[in-house]
């Protein structure tokens, strides 16, 4: 099987990090925030006021997508701010259109 990397200017992941970005992606809540962040620089108390949730489960799945490198953060004095990170995203969206794009290939006969 032929290894996918995805070509994107200054961006390059291959299965295994798609698989993490992915994984990171697959909870629902962890969807919401990503969304929540599209919107623009958001910190930790209106993420929670927005999404409902408290402060600690909150954090554990800010730290799931932080660990799998689709967040930044800051700390403003008591506060800490999250962004998207569009490396990561792009880096993401390159290997899906890599992979979609292999999908006309024909497969050598079976012999």
């Amino acid at each position: 099987m032929a290894r996918l990397t995805a070509v994107v200017p200054g961006v390059s992941i291959d299965a295994g990090q798609a698989r993490l970005l992915l994984k990171a992606l697959a909870d629902p809540l962890r969807l919401q925030v990503i969304e929540s962040l599209a919107l623009g620089v958001r910190c930790v108390c209106d993420l929670t006021t927005e999404l409902g949730i408290g402060q600690s489960r909150l954090s554990f799945h800010l730290k799931v997508l932080k660990d799998a490198g689709l967040l930044l953060d800051r700390q403003a004095g008591r506060w800490i701010y999250y962004r998207l990170q569009p490396e990561a995203i792009k880096g993401l969206a390159g290997w899906l259109h890599q992979l979609s794009d292999s999908c006309g290939v024909q497969a050598n006969p079976c012999k």
